[in-house]
């Protein structure tokens, strides 16, 4: 089994969390910060794909310009509709 060394300040967050009965014990508050963290991993690495894939869209000049707040809400709801009705926009 893995050694696990916790500092003071993360034990008795750990203990606060089963005292209060957020948890039932030591290993479910470990096991639910472990998915939360998991989960947070995935988020930043999808966020870091679309950032990438906005700037390779940048780079290769597939972008938008707008004179207007009002131009570009009537182009973005023409692409809703697109994409409702099935088309690629």
């Amino acid at each position: 089994m893995t050694e696990i060394h916790l500092s003071d300040e993360h034990r008795a967050f750990i203990e606060e969390q089963v005292k209060d009965g957020t948890y039932e014990n030591a290993g479910d508050v470990v096991s639910d910060a472990l998915r939360l963290l998991s989960s947070e991993k995935r988020k930043f690495a999808e966020l870091r794909q679309l950032l990438q894939e906005g700037l390779d869209d940048v780079a290769a000049g597939r972008v938008h310009s707008y004179n207007s707040a009002e131009e570009m809400l009537a182009d973005i709801k023409q692409m809703s509709a697109a994409r409702k009705a099935g088309e690629r926009y």
